[in-house]
């Protein structure tokens, strides 16, 4: 072990796949590690997405790291503010925690003289030898392009912004946009405001999910018997990424029929001909994003909901404006424009050997290897990088396998086996040669414009399935690399 090279580890981002990579570094013996985190707490998106009716739409016994089961999750769907405890908790029982320095954004990493210099807004933050993105791809709103959005004269914020001094007790909301925010927030205000008007662009596939309550009895199950939870742990996982991923990824036509079939009986339930119409999608199901929710469809069909479709002119001080002349008179506007998962970790600087700019390496679209590194980064690593299976994967499986992967060539820096290490330009290009000819045929390209698309019109999802995406994590090709 004497031999073993101590390395200095620098991760942006303090969200789950940041304190992740945290733990499994110190576990590896790489011990010296700094997150840099940009807001004032930990925990990505769960930190940031705090509105009504917040729930992840990957099972809670999926959801979570494989080194930390959970008996305690409350519901089959578990509510943001329970991730956010369960990733505060994990982090503070392994001490990752105080690994973070918060409130430091990474605006710079230059790669000098075989190490990364970090730049934060805290200043110069000293030079490391490996460098991990682990931003995630849901921490950049989107604000639509809306004339007048300033002039409203009520509250108007971003779902990821949500204004909790502003009361909707019998308020007009609007909100506006249809995904899967949307879908949460509607039924959980529904009740109580006076009138909401949903602002959709584009109808959505929803596939029927009840988040039912997890019994005290299964939980207290769970605790005397880790080994069940590891079980449903597997059971979800065939389920989720064998079966309802393989299905989306055009591997299993019997199941996307099922599925697809689930999600037209589901919008029978809306009752109305005309209103039904309007909420039915005219693209093929798994295009978009699938929205999880069996209260969606009840909701918009309460007498103080209307589903508006004719296009938004403009906002102005009293509501929004269609292009039909009519104004939508608002107390509040709610958007649920979602997010730029094509932003990454910018606008952080990224150079490379050589004086190369990641952006300017990627200004027609971002490319990696496997997702994981770019050439001429040595030792540059990310997590959830460009066609990661994100989406309606559990991201914590998918970072959790990117990892394992890392790890293997942070070990060979340890060894001293290489003081370099990045993908080879050939090997990159062959790869994302088969990827463009697999995305051309999968779902996500059929004519549908969503946010798996850059503004280039690539597809960013990941065209296999998950299984084939573990075989690829198992171990890194090394011929694939250049090593140095």
């Amino acid at each position: 072990m004497d031999n073993v090279r101590k390395l200095r580890v620098a991760i942006v981002g303090a969200g789950a796949s940041g304190i992740m990579a945290a733990k499994k570094l110190r576990d590896v013996g790489v011990t010296d590690v700094v997150l840099f985190e940009k807001a004032d707490d930990l925990g990505g998106t769960w930190r940031d997405n705090t509105y009504p009716g917040l729930a992840c739409d990957v099972p809670s016994h999926l959801y979570r790291y494989s080194f930390a089961p959970n008996p305690d999750w409350s519901q089959r769907y578990a509510s943001g503010a329970e991730i956010q405890a369960y990733l505060k908790g994990v982090a503070t029982r392994h001490g990752i925690d105080r690994l973070i320095q918060y409130s430091s954004e990474v605006i710079e990493a230059v790669y000098r003289d075989g190490q990364w210099r970090i730049r934060t807004t805290r200043g110069d933050q000293g030079a490391f030898d490996v460098a991990i993105t682990a931003t995630g791809v849901l921490h950049h709103p989107v604000y639509p392009d809306i004339e007048g959005l300033k002039e409203f004269q009520g509250p108007a914020f971003h779902t990821a912004r949500w204004d909790h001094s502003v009361g909707l007790q019998g308020k007009r909301v609007g909100i506006i946009g249809t995904g899967s925010t949307a879908a949460q927030i509607l039924p959980a205000i529904i009740h109580e405001v006076e009138k909401v008007s949903l602002f959709q662009r584009t109808a959505q596939w929803v596939m029927p999910q009840p988040n039912a309550p997890i019994s005290e009895e299964r939980k207290a199950r769970y605790r005397a018997d880790p080994k069940s939870m590891d079980q449903k742990y597997q059971e979800l996982a065939q389920v989720f990424n064998g079966t309802f991923c393989a299905a989306l990824a055009g591997e299993n036509a019997e199941v996307y029929e099922s599925m697809a079939k689930a999600c037209r009986g589901n919008l029978d339930s809306v009752a109305d001909p005309v209103l039904r119409a309007r909420l039915t999608p005219d693209y093929k199901m798994g295009c978009k994003r699938l929205i999880i929710s069996d209260r969606f469809y009840p909701a918009i069909q309460q007498p103080n909901a209307e589903l508006v479709t004719t296009k938004i002119s403009h906002v102005e001080a009293g509501g929004v404006r269609t292009t039909d002349e009519r104004l939508h008179e608002l107390d509040c506007i709610v958007l649920a424009t979602g997010f730029d998962p094509h932003r990454l970790f910018r606008p952080m600087m990224v150079t490379g050997r050589n004086g190369k700019v990641l952006s300017e390496v990627w200004a027609d679209g971002n490319l990696a290897y496997r997702a994981i590194a770019v050439p001429n980064f040595p030792n540059f690593f990310m997590l959830g990088g460009p066609h990661s299976p994100i989406g309606n994967f559990s991201f914590l499986m998918t970072v959790e396998r990117q990892l394992a992967y890392v790890l293997q060539l942070v070990s060979l820096l340890q060894s001293g086996s290489a003081r370099e290490i990045s993908p080879g330009s050939a090997a990159t290009e062959a790869y994302n040669h088969a990827l463009r000819e697999k995305v051309a045929g999968s779902i996500w390209a059929s004519g549908c414009r969503s946010w798996y698309m850059d503004k280039n019109g690539n597809v960013a999802s990941y065209p296999w399935s998950f299984e084939k995406f573990e075989r690829d994590m198992q171990a890194p090709l090394l011929e694939d690399f250049e090593l140095a």
